[in-house]
């Protein structure tokens, strides 16, 4: 499987076209789950844990690696889906998710496919809200389902959302500003979607969430065909990269390609590791990227444009 991994970020060309490459992989319970590649940094047989004091229940121990020490979860326990009997026996998936690199016992590695986006959806309405489920696929007619890995960690670790004073105070200044107030948020993670709200809302900006760039996009048509103009009611879009339907990039391309859109500001804001991504990044027409999450961060980002869009350069 290391083989397979190898060549990750030469992989890029798929990038952009709405594709990706997905890591299946059972746990415990035999479902079949999926994960982007470009998430993983490495597969290793379970090293010996140490078991730290008062741990978090999901956290199996922490593992001395060539990465470091780095806690290792049990992802069947995360999941609400058991508990593994053995970790020694499990393979572990070292990711890179929010800047930490973490690993995830798993209990078989299947392969490597090639997908396309569209052909990952959004979870069966009726599963109720407490699932860990970003979106589901098919494969070789099994089911894939592929895992909220950001709820799964914000669980075990939540980041701190507090901001820094001053950003609060530099907005505060902006009040009388006739740019709109309004964000398009996009992504198909509940956890991130919320936690770009709340951070938005400590600044007294308004959001509008939605779950996949598919979504994003016919809203924005939807806006167009009814005469209105996407960046006189949004000040910009945060957009996720990895979403089922249309993934970040697709979406931006899209945006940057249609005249009665393609003035919106548009900010990419993805947990997804791999130094392709600011060149994609460019690529495709986006006008900033951020990974997550930095409440700080995306605080900024928000503000240099906002600051931008309020005092225009001379032309």
């Amino acid at each position: 499987m290391s083989k397979l991994l190898r060549n990750v970020n030469q992989r890029t060309q798929m990038a952009g076209e709405n594709r990706l490459e997905l890591l299946l992989f059972r746990l415990q319970n035999g479902q079949l789950y999926g994960i982007n590649v470009f998430k993983v940094k490495k597969i290793i047989p379970c090293p010996p844990l140490t078991q730290m004091p008062y741990h978090h229940p999901h956290v199996a121990g922490v593992a001395n690696t060539m990465d470091g020490s780095l806690p290792i979860l049990d992802m069947l326990s995360a999941i609400q889906s058991g508990k593994v009997d053995n970790p020694r026996s499990q393979q572990v998936i070292l990711c890179e998710y929010n800047r930490k690199m973490q690993g995830f016992l798993v209990d078989k590695i299947e392969n490597i496919v090639n997908m396309e986006w569209s052909d990952i959806v959004l979870p069966p309405k009726g599963i109720g809200s407490r699932h860990y489920l970003t979106s589901v696929t098919r494969y070789d007619g099994r089911l894939v389902e592929i895992i909220d890995v950001e709820k799964v960690i914000s669980e075990v670790t939540p980041l701190p959302e507090d901001m820094n004073a001053q950003i609060t105070e530099d907005f505060g200044e902006l009040k009388t500003s006739e740019v709109p107030r309004k964000v398009l948020v996009v992504d198909d993670s509940v956890v991130a979607r919320n936690q770009i709200k709340r951070c938005l809302e400590k600044v007294e900006l308004d959001t509008v969430l939605l779950k996949d760039g598919k979504q994003a996009l016919e809203h924005l048509k939807t806006m167009a065909d009814e005469g209105k103009k996407p960046w006189e009611e949004y000040l910009l879009m945060i957009s996720d990269i990895e979403m089922p339907e249309m993934d970040g990039y697709t979406l931006t391309r899209q945006v940057k390609q249609d005249d009665r859109l393609s003035e919106l500001f548009i900010l990419m804001h993805t947990s997804l590791s791999g130094v392709f991504n600011e060149s994609m990044v460019k690529r495709v027409g986006a006008d900033n990227f951020i990974a997550k999450f930095d409440a700080d961060d995306l605080a900024m980002a928000v503000l240099d444009h906002f600051r931008k869009r309020t005092t225009p350069a001379a032309s």
